[in-house]
């Protein structure tokens, strides 16, 4: 996970031998034109808004100009510029050039939520439910007026999966997939003990295991992929198992070549299955 102190009027720095020149530039919107390694030509969006729901800034990077349009998680406390970071948007950067693809990578508030211990854990939940009406209401919007192409994917890696497949399995009227790398799925080990409602339903373990209307997901690809030495490779083992059960379509992919739990082979499975 990447950390680093990002403000509006720092100068980004693209992917490792890429060029870029401004196009647009506004007070929260910045247009961006990557050369990467002088084969592919990526567009490169910066967007900063305030948010109601959050009552709070937040940043996002857009990356190509067309395509099915992907929602990209950042892992554990991770930012909106960790996926570029780590080479990721590279990996892909042929499918973004050829418009067959376009990123949007959010930024995270688990800080705030689920790694907040200084707060009760109903106050953490409540602040994941405003995360999540943040994405609904200003980061869809946002897509579906730059790009109308109708197809939403949502993806992330180790607890980014965690919030790509919540929202897909709690939105399903907003996703057409939901891929996972490296995924953990059960978010009770953050609530000390504590339950109600609102963490059942927030628990795709738990509400996905009870659920009698598996059918109503079908229309979801839904794709756990993971490493044979990753540490979260029985949890996504037994999600499937979960999804199996109750009838809901889904691909479990574990990779041999001793894999494990990290951006060297997030980066192929994304080419895979993005």
């Amino acid at each position: 996970m990447t950390t680093r102190n990002l403000d509006l009027d720092r100068s980004f720095v693209p992917v490792s031998n890429a060029k870029w020149f401004l196009r647009v530039a506004s007070r929260f919107s910045f247009q961006q034109i990557l050369f990467i390694e002088g084969r592919n030509i990526v567009q490169r969006e910066y967007h900063r808004w305030w948010s109601k729901d959050l009552q709070r800034d937040m940043s996002l990077l857009c990356f190509g100009h067309a395509g099915r349009k992907i929602l990209v998680f950042p892992t554990s406390r991770g930012r909106f510029f960790e996926y570029e970071d780590n080479k990721m948007i590279a990996a892909v950067a042929d499918k973004l050039d050829n418009g067959e693809i376009q990123i949007y990578c959010v930024d995270s508030v688990d800080e705030e939520s689920w790694y907040n211990t200084g707060a009760h854990p109903y106050w953490r939940l409540q602040r994941h439910l405003q995360y999540e009406r943040y994405i609904i209401n200003d980061v869809f919007p946002l897509m579906w007026n730059k790009n109308w192409t109708p197809y939403t994917a949502v993806t992330g890696c180790s607890f980014g999966a965690y919030h790509a497949v919540n929202l897909a399995f709690r939105h399903p009227e907003l996703v057409n997939a939901s891929i996972c790398m490296g995924g953990s799925f059960d978010i009770r080990g953050f609530m000390d003990g504590w339950s109600g409602e609102d963490v059942y339903f927030n628990n795709p373990p738990e509400y996905l295991a009870n659920c009698t209307d598996g059918w109503k997901y079908n229309h979801i690809r839904t794709v756990l992929a993971t490493g044979e030495h990753d540490m979260c490779w029985d949890r996504n083992a037994k999600f499937a198992e979960i999804l199996r059960a109750r009838g809901i379509r889904h691909e479990l992919y574990v990779w041999g070549d001793r894999s494990y739990h990290d951006w060297p082979w997030w980066r192929p499975m994304a080419r895979m299955y993005l």
